[in-house]
């Protein structure tokens, strides 16, 4: 079939303010169109209106989203550079469906492991705007992926017909409205230079600390801008920018424990980093931390009322809690759906909610990283209660519907190369019954007199964790924390510990939740899941819960350093 060449001019300048503002559908026309947006639109259109196999299978549904990033990346350790990146990708990520919204390619293939549809046809484009190269990667790429799904059409069909009736019967994809918002593209403009000298001059603040031996400055700098069309209508051109400063620093302890701290700056835009002195003195604080902890004692295995700090807390509620309510594990037949059946029950203390408010862009003077106008599906962000008053309210909901819910709530997300899935976005904790933080210490010894304990734990700070959601394993979680205390009962001053893991199951966890403090904190991040690594962020206040368990945390066994640090002055 021949095809009429469409000419597009690319002469148009994309040099943007990044803060301006975006339009909709109802607003003005005021923004441009990225030119790159007709060549995509052109190729859907074609390809809806002629695409079909000899069978007659046609796309019932096609999206394209193209990721245009810049990353840059400046990092320092004792004051010489030992990184400056500038990376430059544009990808486009094909979304191809065959079969209807009832059923189609992406269903779930049950039996042999977990065999959900976690990939979207991923296409690396020229970072030139030339319509050619751009339209023929489109082109031959939707071929391929229109192959793929027929394909896995026929096996989604074949594998309904030799297995059990699914408990969930929910369709494939759910419909909704289309949108169509632009703004502006942005670029990643910042004074390079000035930063490359002031990463250089922090890192060498840890010269003065033989003991640390390793630490860095870093500074990564981020710009995004995404463009999408589906051939529902949707047309959204977005960008997203981010900054963050990372802070690390790391010892061995006499027994070989590693130790190591980090702190992070998170900013949307270069105006809101901090100052070279803030940066400093949290770089002292990282490693002073870090030497205290290598003279603090191991821990022991504990059991018994502790408080979460803030972040920790957010941390801790991502880990155990955000990510069972992710929406497609509630109909995935090889995940433990803790929560799946729990709608409407009492799932947390009735004092407490939980809300994901990706549309929320700050918390106080603190960026989120979490925050975003449209999901990866072209759905508008949205508040969305998950919890209220203890009583789970709904989930993290995609395209994918699940029994029950048939609309998505605007968190489908993806990294550039997976197919999108309900995840956590900005996730906040709530609380009704909140106390001034040494209020909540109080309260903290009195719950230890209680059960005839020497010392609660305070968990300060936090570095991560992990958990597991499959039925295949036990449905446990591991949180990390960095740094920890003993508060004693008798009045001796808080001690601070190491080596401690925390360690539990869902469902008991959170009945142990007593009260909260009244001191929100913020944690930013990045969450691996199975649709790729995305911005979160974590908003909760410190949490005193009756019944903790920590255990050892694995060291390794090779001793500190032989011969002293050449940054010692002693010969």
């Amino acid at each position: 079939m021949a095809r009429k060449k469409l000419g597009v001019a690319f002469a148009m300048s994309c040099l943007f303010a990044a803060a301006a503002l975006g339009t909709d559908s109802t607003g003005p026309a005021s923004v441009a169109e990225h030119p790159i947006l007709k060549v995509m639109s052109d190729e859907l259109a074609y390809t809806m209106e002629n695409l079909v196999s000899p069978d007659g299978t046609r796309p019932y549904y096609l999206g394209y989203t193209v990721y245009d990033e810049t990353r840059v990346i400046i990092d320092a350790t004792l004051g010489a550079l030992r990184r400056d990146d500038r990376t430059e990708t544009r990808d486009l990520n094909i979304d191809l469906r065959v079969g209807d919204y009832r059923l189609d390619n992406t269903h779930q293939l049950r039996g042999g492991g977990a065999r959900r549809y976690r990939r979207s046809g991923n296409v690396s484009l020229s970072i030139e705007l030339e319509p050619d190269s751009i339209r023929h990667a489109i082109w031959y790429g939707t071929d391929r992926e229109f192959k793929r799904a027929a394909k896995r059409l026929a096996q989604v069909k074949t594998n309904l017909k030799v297995k059990v009736e699914e408990e969930d019967q929910s369709n494939d994809f759910t419909r909704e409205e289309s949108n169509i918002y632009l703004q502006p593209p942005a670029t990643l403009s910042f004074d390079h230079n000035t930063w490359r000298e002031r990463t250089r001059r922090l890192s060498a603040v840890a010269r003065d600390f033989p003991l640390i031996y390793a630490s860095s400055v870093t500074l990564g700098a981020y710009v995004g801008n995404r463009y999408m069309v589906t051939s529902e209508g949707t047309k959204l051109q977005t960008h997203d920018t981010r900054f963050r400063i990372t802070l690390q620093a790391s010892t061995k302890a006499e027994d070989g424990m590693d130790l190591g701290q980090s702190f992070d700056f998170n900013t949307a835009t270069e105006d809101r980093l901090p100052s070279e002195e803030e940066i400093k003195e949290a770089f002292l604080q990282v490693i002073k931390q870090v030497l205290a902890l290598r003279e603090a004692p191991l821990v022991e295995p504990y059991a018994g009322p502790a408080i979460l700090r803030n972040r920790a807390s957010g941390v801790f509620f991502h880990e155990i809690f955000g990510h069972r309510i992710e929406g497609h594990r509630q109909k995935d037949v090889t995940e433990g759906q803790t929560y799946t059946k729990k709608i409407g029950e009492q799932v947390l203390p009735e004092f407490v909610s939980v809300h994901s408010d990706p549309s929320t862009r700050t918390i106080g003077d603190i960026d989120l990283r979490g925050y975003y106008l449209y999901d990866d599906e072209g759905v508008k962000a949205r508040d969305v209660t998950l919890v209220e008053n203890g009583v789970l309210k709904t989930f993290l909901l995609s395209r994918s519907p699940v029994q029950g819910f048939t609309h998505s709530n605007g968190h489908g997300r993806r990294a550039s190369g997976f197919a999108p899935a309900g995840r956590q976005s900005n996730l906040m904790v709530r609380s009704s019954k909140a106390v001034p933080f040494e209020q909540l210490r109080e309260l903290l010894i009195e719950e230890c007199k209680r059960q005839d304990k020497p010392y609660g734990l305070l968990f300060e700070d936090i570095s991560g964790g992990f958990t597991q959601t499959g039925r295949r394993g036990p449905q446990t979680f591991k949180v990390l924390p960095i740094v920890v205390y003993r508060v004693y009962v008798d009045g001796r001053p808080d001690e601070l510990i190491r080596g401690a893991d925390i360690v539990g199951t869902p469902l008991t966890c959170f009945e142990k939740i007593i009260a909260t403090g009244d001191d929100v904190g913020v944690f930013n991040g990045s969450c691996g899941a199975e649709s790729g690594w995305v911005p979160v962020s974590a908003v909760s206040p410190s949490i005193l819960v009756s019944t903790i368990e920590i255990e050892k945390r694995q060291r390794a066994q090779s001793r500190p350093p032989i011969l002293p640090s050449p940054l010692t002055s002693e010969p």
